[in-house]
């Protein structure tokens, strides 16, 4: 049975002289263990990002993906991304996220819950709990990241709004 992809990797041509797996020893799957995440990447006041996967780690060409660690009763800078879309998915304690021109939308999020920010949103992230820290995966919509810090002074009392999506269809938090 043929399997072809239409795959335009040396591998995949069986190149005269070659291994036909050679080539995907090196520029296949790849592992990046725990301990060799790289803080050396942009960053926003009140949070620790590590990058896992991006362009000079690993060649990824469309995304961007580490951890970040929000201390606990921290909360981040306000801050966008530019043209990227940002996924968070919660590993550990409780976020709560403002969004908007002046940080007036809030919604809160836990172990389990992914959370997904589109370009150019104003927003916050915070670590609601007085004890334990924040723990997130971050993936985004390019090989490099981007982070802007805004100076922009939070709302009063946020309005809150509810997640809604499939298992939450009117609300939930």
């Amino acid at each position: 049975m043929s399997h072809d992809h239409g795959h335009d990797h040396p591998a995949a041509a069986g190149g005269p002289g070659e291994d036909a797996g050679t080539p995907w020893k090196h520029d296949g799957v790849r592992v990046i263990t725990a301990d060799r995440l790289d803080g050396n990447t942009a960053q926003t006041p009140g949070m620790n990002r590590a990058a896992a996967i991006n362009f000079a780690r690993v060649g990824a060409q469309k995304l961007w993906a580490g951890t970040v660690t929000i201390h606990a009763n921290a909360k981040t800078g306000a801050h966008h991304h530019g043209h990227l879309e940002s996924v968070i998915y919660v590993v550990r304690g409780r976020a709560r996220m403002r969004w908007g021109d002046h940080l007036e939308f809030t919604a809160e999020a836990g172990p389990g819950d992914f959370i997904y920010v589109p370009p150019y949103v104003p927003h916050q992230e915070i670590n609601a709990s007085p004890t334990e820290p924040l723990e997130c995966v971050l993936c985004r919509s390019d090989g490099e990241a981007v982070a802007v810090n805004l100076d922009i002074e939070p709302a009063e009392k946020p309005e809150s709004v509810l997640w809604v999506d499939p298992t939450h269809p009117h609300g939930g938090v």
